[in-house]
């Protein structure tokens, strides 16, 4: 009886503890998911998807390549007005094609597909972290808001469920933006990733 009721106590420490860590990553995530929304409509004020400046473009350095002028294709290339990814890639992949280093290009595509998967990690981890703190934060205070009953103590009762619903709150606050904003960016990175597939079919006239 004696080692159970350690062992209850030890249970009952360790989750205790947890409270103060779990409090603050919560504050802190809330925070960070205040900076998403504003790195967020940041890069929304900067996306300019032209579809008629991409074909043109597209059709220009084809044209190019079938005359092997790979400097004036570059050109071609640089003068693409998309969104920023896909801007930042044609950009890059005119330093490579006045190289005429294609498979360099395929690569740097490769590359730009991580960097896409890396920013959708950020909203993607607060989306699922958050939640569970919450939990964790509703949980913990329970013990002693129980003990509190048992005892006829309504404060200690009363400030337990308090932080018990203000984390659910903060953490389902939290990620439900983080989640909102990784469906968004998805779909906007699909797109970026297709106009980068278009792009990489246009240089494949060269090879």
């Amino acid at each position: 009886m004696d080692t159970t009721s350690s062992l209850y106590g030890i249970l009952y420490t360790f989750s205790s503890s947890l409270l103060y860590p779990v409090v603050i990553i919560l504050l802190l995530l809330v925070l960070f998911s205040l900076v998403l929304i504003g790195e967020f409509l940041s890069e929304y004020a900067k996306r300019n998807r032209d579809m008629k400046n991409l074909e043109s473009c597209c059709l220009e350095v084809r044209d190019r390549l079938t005359e092997k002028s790979f400097g004036t294709a570059a050109d071609g290339l640089r003068n693409l007005k998309q969104n920023f990814m896909v801007t930042s890639f044609a950009k890059e992949a005119a330093a490579h094609l006045e190289k005429n280093t294609i498979p360099a290009i395929e690569w740097l595509s490769q590359e730009y597909e991580i960097k896409m998967a890396k920013r959708l990690e950020q909203t993607r981890i607060v989306a699922t972290i958050a939640p569970m703190l919450g939990l964790m934060g509703t949980l913990i205070p329970l013990g002693p808001a129980l003990i509190g009953l048992s005892q006829g103590d309504i404060v200690q009762l009363a400030n337990n469920l308090m932080i018990a619903f203000a984390t659910t709150v903060v953490g389902l606050f939290a990620g439900t933006i983080a989640y909102v904003l990784t469906q968004v960016r998805k779909r906007w990175y699909w797109q970026d990733m297709a106009d980068i597939d278009y792009i990489l079919d246009t240089l494949e006239v060269s090879e």
